[in-house]
């Protein structure tokens, strides 16, 4: 029969079976991965619609060639197939997604280190699940038939395709972020989710980050060095901590007075911590809030990590051998500061490869490799952990074990039914938060250092907390307290105390922002150098109170004054500013 015949034909009655195998075949590759991931609940269900809706693209082809239906298709499925093993092993390994941030890892290692990741992980049912993938993509293939329509027919059907998988889509983000660059950068992220385009999107991205970081890296390397640096402990073995937690609101940790018991570990070693209660953060945004944090740069100067070492730097000049171990989510657009501050130390271990941020992503991954740190030979040691703390979406932060608080004891009265679970699920997330935190000062403990371990958290999280109880999350225009209060504490080993002052209980009600922690650091380390600040040193004799300004400092517009209700009486009183 010809094809004109058999299109003839086709037109009373189009084959849908056939149709509907050719769609289940394409979307197989990407929808077996996030499959999994839905019912793993290691994600949402973003990325399972749009592997859905990208899937039907390799439709268009097999409607305009009906003829070379199964060629076609064996040509497609083998690239999407070998793509799809990838993803699938990635997941199978590491419970994630594939995204740029594995390129990343892929490109920073060398063979050695790619064979003992197989050899670790590795597990013997992988390959009959790699066989049974391979073997029921094949059989999909033995059910496809060609999809016959009139030529014209076949044509709009083709276009409508294209037009809705790509053309609207495209269109529409670059309208709505009014360039195309920008709207490309929008679709890339509808499309990540299905393969082959997952690849090549994360390859994409990938070389975009790297010359965004490389172009920081580079500038980073002509800032002059710190002027007259002195180290009290000089050629004295060291190993110093700094732990930084994400998404943190001080009031609802029990160690701060929260009714709830959020933090049971580090209440049992309040006694050994200085905690600090009146530190807020100057941004409510990790990279805005860090760059400020880990640099000289604050309000009044928020350039400064332009000219002035960084934390990491300073340190590097003193003499210490850095480690930078994160959690955080690696080569992204948005996180290019925050890598390009953990390339500038010695060694990097980068845990969160996740293509998307709300995706389950646990930060009892960073014990082990904390403790490898611990353990290497290097006398003089900084070892930064960059945790993913309480961060959105919380239900994704604390194993099930954690999934403690569920009824209302202790929840305000104006938390809203709905908005209960929410609130539930990020007390969970601060009291899996206060297990790690606890874990990596006791393991600390162990190696009887002599040092200090400090931990504070970029910025807060509102989740129901102020007044009215309808915010949740952060947002600059419309501060509250619960974004800016942030927990801060320090424990010292016993061998520090012996040759440092620790007596800190004069100064934890300091009013202090967490922009001029580079000076309080240096200050705890024993440096000295021409640019530091005594006055700018919460536990320095010389300590002066500022204001404690926030918002972004490019604006300069006034808003309305931050609310510190909510904030114990005694500090009721801090004199804030927004900026």
């Amino acid at each position: 029969m010809s094809w004109f015949k058999r299109s003839e034909k086709s037109a009373n009655g189009f084959d849908w079976a056939g149709f509907l195998w050719l769609f289940v075949f394409f979307w197989y590759f990407s929808g077996i991965t996030q499959l999994l991931i839905q019912l793993t609940g290691t994600s949402g269900f973003s990325g399972f619609r749009q592997a859905f809706v990208m899937s039907a693209l390799w439709l268009a082809p097999m409607l305009l060639f009906p003829r070379q239906t199964r060629v076609m298709a064996a040509v497609i499925g083998v690239v999407l197939w070998a793509c799809s093993m990838a993803s699938l092993g990635y997941f199978f390994i590491y419970q994630q997604e594939f995204s740029q941030s594995v390129i990343f890892i892929m490109f920073e290692s060398n063979v050695s280190e790619a064979g003992e990741y197989m050899t670790q992980y590795f597990a013997w049912w992988m390959v009959p699940a790699f066989l049974a993938h391979t073997a029921f993509a094949y059989f999909l293939w033995t059910r496809l038939r060609p999809v016959y329509l009139p030529r014209g027919k076949a044509f709009v059907a083709a276009t409508a395709i294209l037009v809705a998988v790509i053309g609207y889509p495209l269109v529409k983000q670059t309208l709505r972020t009014g360039s195309f660059a920008s709207g490309f950068e929008k679709f890339e992220t509808r499309i990540e989710p299905a393969v082959p385009w997952q690849m090549a999107v994360a390859y994409h991205r990938y070389l975009d980050t790297l010359a965004g970081m490389q172009e920081m890296l580079n500038s980073a390397s002509t800032i002059p060095p710190l002027h007259n640096l002195k180290d009290s402990m000089a050629n004295q073995p060291s190993t110093l901590v700094l732990v930084i937690g994400e998404s943190t609101n001080r009031q609802r940790m029990s160690l701060y007075g929260y009714p709830r018991e959020t933090t049971p570990e580090l209440d049992k070693l309040k006694d050994q911590l200085a905690v600090f209660d009146n530190v807020i953060t100057p941004r409510p945004y990790t990279i805005e809030a860090l760059q400020q944090v880990l640099t000289f740069a604050d309000e009044d100067n928020p350039d400064l990590y332009l000219t002035t070492p960084s934390l990491v730097s300073m340190m590097k000049q003193a003499g210490y051998k850095t480690f930078w171990i994160t959690n955080q989510q690696t080569m992204t657009k948005r996180n290019t500061m925050l890598t390009t501050f953990s390339q500038q130390a010695d060694e990097q271990v980068y845990l969160n490869n996740n293509r998307n941020q709300n995706a389950a992503q646990y930060d009892g991954d960073v014990i082990e490799p904390f403790n490898k740190a611990l353990a290497d030979a290097a006398p003089r040691k900084l070892i930064v952990v960059h945790l993913l703390g309480t961060h959105m979406s919380y239900q994704y932060r604390y194993p099930s074990t954690f999934d403690k608080f569920k009824d209302r004891n202790g929840v305000p009265a104006g938390v809203r039914d709905d908005q209960l679970p929410t609130y539930n699920s990020y007390d969970n997330a601060v009291l899996y938060n206060d297990f790690v935190v606890s874990s990596l000062i006791k393991d600390y403990a162990k190696t009887d250092p002599n040092g200090f371990l400090l931990y504070l958290s970029d910025h807060g999280e509102d989740v129901f907390d102020s007044a009215g109880h309808g915010t949740l999350g952060r947002n600059e225009s419309k501060p509250t307290a619960p974004m800016y209060t942030i927990p801060f504490m320090a424990w010292a080993s016993p061998k520090w105390r012996e040759t440092h002052d620790w007596s800190f209980a004069g100064d934890l009600a300091r009013p202090y922002s967490s922009s001029h922690l580079i000076h309080t650091w240096a200050d705890l380390a024993g440096l000295s150098f021409d640019e530091f600040d005594h006055s700018k040193s919460l536990v320095s004799d010389s300590f002066k109170p500022r204001p404690l300004m926030i918002g972004n400092p490019y604006e300069r517009q006034q808003r309305p004054l931050i609310d510190f209700s909510l904030i114990k009486p005694k500090t009721a009183n801090a004199e804030v500013v927004q900026k």
